[in-house]
């Protein structure tokens, strides 16, 4: 088995996918409309399944905003510096609501941003992604 996708429900999809691309960095993979159920998909991410994880936004037509409840926890991103990751974000009007540092009670590196709908989105530094591979 491996992870395909993980879905996020939207608010606003252009808004979500001009975050996603233009903020962190990521392609717009694909889109579909469906008409009949009144539902969009856009399909986000750093390569193309199966060699990559790819993120689903969904809108459902006329569905504003959504409770995010106490389950939903974030996404990780692994990126070479979390710091200047987090410089490029906010430059891009992105909302870092944790500078980098150490997690509490180890040594990686971390920080946190949040997408237009409250998503959070972990970001990790790991100096594997200093090859071109993940948000620069």
């Amino acid at each position: 088995m491996r992870l395909l996708h993980t879905m996020l429900r939207v608010g606003n999809l252009q808004r979500s996918i001009d975050f996603y691309t233009q903020v962190l960095g990521m392609q717009l993979l694909r889109t579909s409309e469906n008409p009949e159920y009144k539902y969009s998909l856009a399909f986000l991410g750093y390569g193309k399944n199966p060699e990559h994880a790819e993120l689903e936004l969904t809108y459902n037509w006329g569905v504003e905003s959504y409770e995010l409840g106490t389950a939903y926890g974030h996404i990780a991103l692994g990126v070479p510096d979390a710091a200047a990751a987090c410089a490029k974000i906010k430059a891009a009007g992105g909302n870092v609501t944790r500078e980098a540092g150490p997690v509490k009670g180890g040594t990686t590196v971390i920080a946190f941003v949040t997408d237009p709908d409250g998503y959070k989105i972990e970001l990790i530094q790991r100096a594997e992604f200093e090859d071109g591979k993940g948000l620069r």
